[in-house]
Order: C-alpha cells, then structure tokens, then sequence
C-alpha cells in the first residue's frame, strides 16, 4: 500500500526527551498519521515553522531553554491559524488556563492513551480543515472566473448554472471530506468526480466504481479485498479498490441502491477511516477521498428507513446537484458541435455541416437521457449521414418517436389526429368542427412556442408541409385574435 502523506502537511511533535518522541511518533504511524516530523530542541521550532508547512503541533511544556508556555506565544505570532495541542504530565489548572488563554486548542495529560490521542489529533485537523474550507468557499464563490477552467475541458458548457458549479467544485476539492453528486442519468456525475479529483491535486488514483449490483459479500470484497483463504476459492490474497485508490479518490456510483449492511462497512470506512479485508481482523488505515452519485432522493430513502441516517448526513457534507439537459438549451449548440467533431474524428470522416433549424428541432425534446443520450443520437445521425450537410430526418424520426404517450385524452387526440385529415367535410361528422379547431389550434400554438415561432421546424413536428402549417396558421388568425407568427 502506497504511503501518501496523511495529513498532507505534517504534525511536528516537539519534546525534549527523545523516548517521548519516538513514542508519539510510533502511535500516530500505527493511528494512520504517517506524516511526522520531531523536534527534540525547543528553539528550532519558530525556524522549521519559518521554512516548513506544519498542519499541527504537539507541545510539550517542561523544557529546557524555552519552554512549552513561551514557544506556544512565539508559535502564535507566527502562525496565529496553527493548532497546537499541549502535552504534558503537569496537571495544575493555572497552567491550562494559560495555554488555552495564549492560543491551545486543546490540552492533554501524560500518559496518552492511543485512541484519546488519535480522537484529540483529529478533532484539530478537521477543525483546522472547515476554517480553510470556509475560507475557499467564501473565495470561490465570490469569484466570477475559474482558478483552472483546464480541468472541466471535457465537460462542454456555457451555462451559468454549470458554471457556479464548477467554481464550487474548486471551492471544495482541497477537503478530505466526503462529496455526493446528485443528478439524473447521463447528466456526468463521474465527470465532476474526475474533476474533482483532478483539482484536488491528490497523488493517489481517481477509483470508479458502480455498486449498484452488489449485495453485502460481493461489497466488502470489492472495495476492502481479502486475504488468501478468506473463503472457498480465496487462492491467494486480494486488494480492494480501497487500498487501490490510497492517497487519491474513491468513487462509489448509485450509493443510493447500497444495502444497509454494506452501509455500515461504508460509514466506519468514513468515519474511523479504518477498514478490514475480508477474513482478516487485522484493522488498516485509509487515506482516500470518497466521492458519491445518485440519481436517488437520498432524503427520501432515509425517510423510508432505506438508507441509514448518521451516513446520509457523512455523505452530504459538501452537496452537487447536476442540472437536466433541458434546463440548459444554451448548452445544445456547443454540444452539437462537440459531438460531431468527437464522433467524426473515431469514424476518420470529416465533420458535416448542419442547418442552423436542426438547433431549434433539438431544443424542443426533452433529453430524459441527458448529455448521454444526446451524444448516443448525434452518433446515430453521423453513422446514416451520406450528403454534404447532416440530415435532420434522423433527429426528426427520433424525437416523434421518443417522446411518451399520456393518459391525458387531449394529449392522446393531439398524438393520434394528422392535420393532415382536417380537409375531410365536417359536416360528416356533426358535433366534432369545434372540438376539432380547438385540438388543432391547440397543436399549432405548442409547437410554434417549442421553435419560437419557426415555422419550418414546427410542421416537423406536426408531420406536415411548411406550406400547410402556414395556410392553416392563416385560418386560424382569421378565426382567433392569437399570433402564431
């Protein structure tokens, strides 16, 4: 297992008996804390601060030349935002009083027990780690541009609300706490993962994996490995996606279909960043970013008793929630064109030019498959184009046929009447002129506001000519004080 640096910046231990050192510096290796520096002489401390980035401070008190009292003033000088927790066997309330009083976070006696020491280190660096998180968010989201806009290349969009997302993610990508991205399929949940990931500047690999399909076992082994005879078939030992995403970032998809025994492994896994593989109790330290997606209402799930409370509340620490397609019609040019440019360059063919109608066509469908279904369609239409310009039949054809029935009877007569057969004599059939103009006014004035008023586009949709749209729009203007232009 890699041993990437945990904390990023180191704990300078600083105490003058080198057995004391040796000590703290043993069990917060065995804690998981692998990034530790000593200092046996007190007046080398504001020199290593001055020359080296520290995360904490263990200080002891009794010292010779400059003692715990007067290092602890000097430290805050020099870097007010650093915690320092002081350890010491002297026991008097005047004392603790002083230090808490000129900057302490906190105060432990001697002898330390582990898992006491290993509560107090944490509780400072995740303090220390929400003040430099509110402080990056107060930045990032005050900012107008992106600190490195590079990073979300593969994510093509002019949308503000994209925009104020990806200037968050910045604002949060530094922190060791978890994040869940939310947002139906194929709106690039793992995109924004990576991205994450890759602004965090982690050493580690960015890990992916869907637990969607995973009972209890199947979970425990993928992501904590096993030892070799763990169970029938255990031939040898495996490493999981745990161990494998060390120093970087682990991405679990659709946490949201994650049973509630996996839930448990899942939120000891976050909170004593600990884990065991299977077959094995020999307990081992983590150091990863977890990043989770859902197209789920987690909230729902836990009211339902589906997902367990105190890990829905781990997981929403820092909350993404992807927009639809749909909410983002100024993103259907750009993706357009990216899109063709990628597919013709796998197909090894040159990239077609397209009628500035076949934009407005794309704007009046849905997406229910979001980004992902949009680029499998431009695909589709690149794979039939054969004329200089792409044809918009394939769209066309594809979006008449996508789009769902409705029990609503209006609905279904809109679907199932052709305009097309609104020539027959009226008369033939008493009662149904009205009810007819209106179902056809009706189907004219949702498609010209679908098109913003092309009428070109709308008689595609409707399946008839631009000639009889127009003449039928005529009608009805004569008919009706609406304006269909």
């Amino acid at each position: 297992m890699a041993n990437h640096p945990n904390p990023f910046n180191p704990i300078l231990i600083v105490d003058d008996e080198q057995s004391a050192l040796d000590g703290f510096e043993i069990a917060l290796h065995t804690l998981g804390f692998n990034h530790v520096i000593t200092c046996q002489e007190s007046r080398k401390v504001v020199s290593i601060l001055e020359n080296t980035p520290v995360d904490l401070i263990l200080l002891d008190l009794i010292m010779p030349h400059v003692s715990g009292s007067d290092l602890l003033v000097e430290i805050k000088k020099i870097r007010p935002d650093l915690p320092v927790i002081v350890v010491t066997a002297v026991s008097e309330i005047d004392s603790v009083v002083s230090c808490m009083k000129s900057g302490a976070v906190d105060y432990i006696l001697k002898p330390v027990e582990k898992e006491q020491l290993k509560s107090r280190v944490r509780k400072a660096l995740e303090m220390v780690e929400m003040e430099m998180e509110n402080a990056r968010l107060r930045k990032g989201l005050l900012a107008g541009s992106l600190h490195q806009p590079h990073v979300f290349s593969e994510i093509v969009t002019a949308d503000p609300q994209m925009l104020s997302i990806f200037r968050y993610c910045e604002a949060v990508a530094g922190s060791s706490k978890p994040i869940l991205v939310t947002g139906k399929t194929g709106t690039g949940k793992e995109l924004i993962a990576r991205a994450i990931h890759d602004l965090s500047r982690r050493p580690g690999k960015f890990v992916a994996v869907n637990i969607a399909a995973f009972d209890d076992s199947v979970f425990a082994d993928t992501l904590f490995g096993h030892v070799r005879g763990a169970f029938t078939g255990a031939d040898q030992a495996r490493m999981g996606l745990v161990e494998k995403a060390c120093g970087g970032t682990l991405f679990l998809d659709e946490i949201g279909d994650l049973s509630l025994a996996s839930q448990v492994k899942l939120l000891r896994l976050l909170q004593e960043q600990e884990f065991s593989p299977v077959g094995s109790d020999r307990v081992r330290h983590s150091n990863i970013r977890v990043v989770t997606s859902t197209h789920q209402d987690l909230a729902e799930l836990k009211s339902k008793g589906l997902f367990r409370e105190d890990l829905y509340y781990r997981l929403i620490t820092h909350h993404i929630h992807l927009p639809l397609l749909k909410d983002r019609p100024g993103d259907i040019k750009l993706l357009l064109d990216y899109f063709l440019e990628v597919e013709s360059n796998e197909l090894g063919r040159k990239r077609p030019t397209y009628h500035p109608e076949v934009i407005t066509l794309l704007k009046t469908y849905d997406f229910p498959g979001n980004i992902r279904e949009f680029r499998a369609l431009v695909a589709d239409a690149l794979v039939k184009h054969t004329s200089r310009m792409l044809s918009s039949q394939t769209f066309k054809k594809y979006i008449r046929h996508e789009v769902p029935q409705t029990n609503d009877p209006e609905d279904q007569s809109q679907r199932l009447l052709s305009l097309n057969d609104l020539s027959f004599n009226p008369d033939a059939l008493p009662g149904l002129r009205e009810a007819i103009a209106k179902v056809t006014e009706k189907l004219i004035s949702e498609a010209m506001t679908k098109t913003g008023g092309n009428q070109t586009v709308a008689a595609r949709i409707l399946g008839i000519s631009q000639q009889s749209l127009s003449v039928k729009i005529q009608r009805l203007k004569t008919t009706s004080k609406r304006d269909y232009a």
